[in-house]
């Protein structure tokens, strides 16, 4: 049975275009992609292979990328792209987790081999996967080359989806409504918190109507009681309790676009003072959506947000949104436009962003979420699940 790719060959080569555009007007001749997502992003390449060394490589004068990595993962790319053989290039076995030697060694070899050591090269230093070490053995490497940071370059362009991207990010929208859901019928008092993320995990990855889910980029968070005053914990074996708070968030991915979001619900009747937190979350959240369209900055969404907050005695120091699409472990966010004041980014329709309106107080949080897409008539909810405080009798 064949593999089958997630776009058409022209989407690749209309993205590579736009790369190629970019890195002229920005004074690059090479680009060198360690991110999993910008690798996946310009060529289709796709595999659990980033926890060692591996990077794509756009150069202005050569028609198509090259694919860079470990020897027994180059079937990966010619399985997973349209690359030609010749550009897809192998490093010796050898070289993974050597103690003195480095699999950039050999691709600073290619680049020579190439003529390309003279170039002015970008490079991702704010890719998870691109280390120290990595970038010390480039620029020991080609100490003719102008290395500098390329500040996202590939990022930036992934950032308005076309319709082929946006077909996987409302699936994933599907998705992840149905994996809440369900997460929120397994609250029940003495159910234990893994028990409720196996059936996640489950649901992620089922899917509906044959579209099957890839592993999301952050693992499903949850917090319970006081722990819900702080965003980022995972589960334990700790049983729900008989009345109590809980936050969850957690995604789903389609063809590795990200999907997420945030809900909170509450076992027995909610004191009031997270009933109006939740309330005010809701309202703020929602007309930060309608003013989410074209021409409306990054900034300006977020001041609708934060005028809401302020007139109900309330403030949220944290950005508040984040751009979202293909992504990698460990993190759904492009690191690029960010819904928090500064941010000038001119919000176009195709954007993609997590609004994520999660308030955490001293004792305890809460966080209704949405995952959207910019379009002419404001943010359009890529979910479906209940704006509220759920309340669990």
């Amino acid at each position: 049975m064949s593999y089958t790719k997630a776009f058409a060959k022209s989407e690749f080569e209309r993205r590579v275009a736009e790369v190629k555009r970019r890195m002229e007007d920005a004074g690059f001749d090479l680009l060198i992609c360690q991110d999993p997502a910008n690798m996946g992003w310009l060529t289709g390449f796709d595999g659990w292979s980033f926890y060692t060394p591996q990077a794509v490589l756009v150069h202005l004068e050569e028609a198509t990328p090259i694919w860079f990595g470990r020897a027994q993962d180059a079937k990966s790319a010619h399985i997973t792209t349209d690359l030609p053989a010749a550009n897809i290039v192998a490093f010796s076995e050898p070289l993974v987790h050597h103690p003195t030697r480095h699999p950039f060694d050999e691709l600073c070899d290619l680049i020579r081999a190439r003529s390309w050591d003279k170039a002015r090269i970008g490079v991702e230093l704010d890719a998870h996967y691109y280390t120290a070490r990595a970038h010390q053995h480039i620029v020991t490497g080609l100490p003719n080359a102008a290395v500098s940071d390329n500040q996202g370059l590939v990022n930036w362009a992934r950032l308005i989806k076309s319709e082929a991207e946006l077909a996987y990010m409302r699936e994933a929208g599907r998705i992840v409504t149905d994996t809440m859901n369900t997460a929120i019928s397994r609250l029940r008092p003495g159910t234990r918190q893994y028990e409720v993320i196996a059936d996640v995990y489950h649901a992620q990855i089922t899917g509906f109507d044959g579209k099957f889910g890839d592993y999301a980029s952050l693992c499903p968070l949850i917090q319970v009681g006081e722990g819900t005053s702080t965003p980022h914990l995972t589960w334990t074996d700790e049983p729900l309790p008989d009345n109590g708070l809980i936050c969850m968030e957690i995604g789903a991915a389609r063809r590795h676009y990200n999907c997420p979001l945030t809900r909170t619900m509450h076992i027995g009747k909610p004191p009031a003072e997270v009933v109006r937190l939740a309330h005010v979350i809701v309202e703020g959240g929602d007309a930060a959506l309608e003013a989410a369209v074209p021409g409306a900055t990054c900034e300006e969404v977020e001041a609708v947000w934060q005028g809401i907050l302020r007139r109900n005695g309330y403030a949220k120091e944290s950005r508040v949104g984040y751009s979202i699409g293909i992504n990698y472990p460990p993190d759904w966010g492009e690191r690029t436009a960010s819904l928090r004041p500064g941010d000038k980014t001119v919000l176009q329709a195709g954007m993609c962003f997590h609004f994520q309106s999660g308030m955490w107080q001293a004792d305890f949080g809460a966080a209704i979420s949405e995952p959207f897409v910019v379009t002419e008539k404001g943010g359009e909810r890529l979910s479906h699940v209940a704006r509220e405080l759920i309340v669990i009798d």
